[in-house]
């Protein structure tokens, strides 16, 4: 995003969607300033902010040097407020009570008030967008397959390539067409639910309409949590029993329902979760096993990372939280989902799971692995990555998953606790632990298959991949069991890249399962294209798949048959999804971990600022999930 030129607090009002400045987040504030630069009036200079005043202008003081003085013995303490109106004589309007911009060093700051600040124009804002600003981007981005066809063929005529004179000296041509490929549509796999029900699904697509979850839970102890959301609770509660009851989830009547006392609604995010906790342990007879938490904001809600961490690391209880707006039967639906999963329930599952049949993976042991890691906001450089790791379990299901996350230093991609070995009998990494449950879960067998699949990787890194991350894992393999060699396929998932598939002739997406593996691929590497999903809305965009290493021996339909079949065994959807199951739930793990633990106070304290000689702190650590909800899936 660029930025157009203007009062610093016009853009902060704009950026959080508040109606004055007296409203503004200023802990937010000072993260989306920091870097940017502003002129300041009246004397147009030029600086870049490096923070905020801990007071308000009025009561910020700092010393004066007086005129006449000598070796500094005349100063005294005065306000920047005061320096300005009086000093200056400069009308200060609004800016009393507000922070002052800070454009000096941490040991020595300079102040202005932030009223007299303006951001200089043409700058790129590369920090995270707020909420409303990304949906008015994607609003704004979202095009139809004609559309976007028309769009790239105009683009190209007006460029005009083929008439650049040092292209035409070396004889290169480029083609204003498009590239015809052949592609190949793979049939969606059939879904088993309750009751023995098979089902085809069609475009992507499938409901729980008079159909029953393949394998339900039952919830007995739970009770509902309000935290000063507006709605019906009571009605909530008996249509979410009610649905349950249509889905075969036997749900009982809550314990109680908890309601905020109204005075602490303004308290900060941890006090308001540990006052409820006080009153839910003052009025529980036991530990529950499932709390549905009503949250007031529909987006982003300060109370979700404190609730969540206090829940699943400090008591083990798994919880849901939603924030109810328009509810009706779909709604109460996917929440089900969602509470099903977690409670260690099916949702569904895929047919040849059932059978089960699926080439190479049904008759040998195999665990499925998916990995990503997570970085900071863009211009937040010192908060720590977070790395997920998800595994299957229970096999021959590939439909059930567990997680473990771990952080690491800051804008680090390769994943380097996979393997973490702290005594000659002792690995703290994160495959000894899915190792460990795989082969517990599993009627005490090893993986014979590892299929890994990783996220988040350019090209550049393929040989990082194998050469240290896939090397941790098999020195995890060797520490468990020094006899062991288990057989393993490498699978990296590419979506930022910006090739796109159009039907000749027709307005619509192409077809789910469509896959793409020639022509446009790598001429000697083993790569191919696949749309598992249905486009609903703007172009689809395909997921690239590069096997970097194939040890268990695939055959090309197979392999993207099992990727394929991995797209619809999403737990917490109806709908075929655009990357492999274990990707994304990896992608949940990492963003749900991530907000256990605020980490802007450390982007705020940067060790850049100190000399080059000076040591990188140390990565704050997770805390570690309590063990009864460890293995869930939690995250989902």
């Amino acid at each position: 995003m660029i930025i157009r030129p203007g009062p610093v607090v016009d853009f902060l009002i704009a950026n959080q969607n508040v109606r004055d400045p007296y409203t503004l987040d200023w802990a937010k504030a000072k993260r989306t300033l920091k870097n940017l630069r502003i002129s300041t009036s009246p004397t147009n200079q030029e600086f870049k902010i490096t923070g905020l005043s801990e007071l308000p202008c009025k009561e910020q003081l700092f010393t004066l040097k007086k005129r006449g003085g000598v070796d500094g013995d005349e100063t005294e303490e005065v306000t920047v407020f005061d320096y300005f109106v009086n000093h200056r004589k400069i009308d200060l309007r609004y800016s009393a009570d507000l922070p002052c911009i800070n454009v000096g060093k941490p040991k020595r700051p300079t102040y202005f008030p932030i009223e007299l600040c303006s951001l200089v124009s043409l700058q790129r804002y590369t920090k995270a967008l707020s909420t409303l600003q990304r949906s008015s981007l994607v609003e704004k981005s979202r095009q139809k397959p004609q559309e976007r066809m028309r769009v790239l063929s105009d683009t190209l005529k007006t460029s005009n390539y083929g008439a650049e004179p040092m292209l035409r000296k070396c004889g290169i041509t480029i083609s204003s067409g498009f590239t015809e490929v052949e592609g190949r549509v793979l049939q969606a796999p059939r879904l088993k639910f309750g009751n023995g029900e098979d089902f085809n699904p069609r475009n992507g697509r499938w409901n729980f309409n008079n159909k029953t979850i393949v394998k339900p839970t039952t919830i007995e102890r739970w009770a509902v949590v309000n935290f000063s959301a507006r709605c019906d609770v009571r009605g909530l509660v008996r249509d979410l029993i009610n649905c349950g009851q249509k889905k075969g989830i036997v749900i009982e009547q809550p314990f109680d329902v908890f309601e905020e006392s109204g005075q602490f609604r303004r308290a900060p995010p941890l006090v308001r979760v540990e006052k409820m906790f006080e009153l839910i342990q003052s009025k529980l007879p036991g530990a529950p096993q499932f709390l549905l938490c009503l949250l007031p904001e529909r987006k982003n809600s300060d109370l979700y990372g404190p609730w969540k961490k206090k829940n699943l690391a400090d008591f083990g209880i798994v919880t849901q939280c939603i924030a109810p707006t328009r509810v009706n039967d779909q709604y109460l639906t996917n929440v089900l989902l969602k509470i099903n999963a977690k409670l260690g329930g099916l949702n569904s599952i895929l047919g040849v799971e059932h059978s089960p049949s699926i080439p190479l993976v049904s008759k040998t042991p195999t665990i499925i692995i998916g990995m990503d890691v997570s970085h900071g906001s863009p211009g937040q450089t010192d908060i720590p990555s977070i790395a997920a790791v998800v595994s299957s379990r229970e096999w021959p299901l590939i439909s059930k998953y567990r997680a473990c996350v771990r952080t690491q230093s800051p804008k680090v991609e390769m994943i380097d606790n996979l393997f973490k070995k702290v005594s000659e009998k002792e690995d703290e990494g994160i495959m000894r632990e899915l190792l460990l449950d795989f082969y517990t879960s599993s009627g005490n067998r090893k993986p014979e298959n590892i299929i890994i699949f990783r996220d988040g990787v350019s090209e550049s890194q393929f040989n990082q991949v194998l050469n240290k991350e896939l090397e941790q894992i098999i020195e995890a393999c060797k520490f468990l069991d020094e006899k062991w060699n288990p057989k393993f396929l490498v699978i990296v998932a590419q979506k930022n890249h910006h090739t796109k598939f159009f039907q000749p002739g027709s307005p619509d997406n192409v077809p789910p399962g469509t896959v793409i593996d020639n022509k446009i691929c790598h001429p000697r590497n083993y790569d191919f294209y696949m749309c598992a999903h249905a486009g609903m809305i703007g172009t689809s965009r395909p997921t690239h798949y590069h096997v970097l290493l194939d040890e268990i021996g695939f055959s090309p339909d197979d392999l993207q048959e099992l990727v394929h079949s991995l797209s619809y065994v999403y737990q917490r959807s109806t709908t075929a999804i655009s990357v492999v199951a274990p990707i994304c739930y990896a992608h949940l793990a990492a963003s749900q971990m991530g907000q256990f633990m605020k980490f802007e106070d450390k982007s705020e304290t940067s060790s850049s600022h100190g000399g080059q000689g000076q040591a990188a702190p140390p990565v704050p650590q997770l805390p570690r999930l309590q063990q009864n909800v460890s293995s869930s899936m939690f995250f989902c």
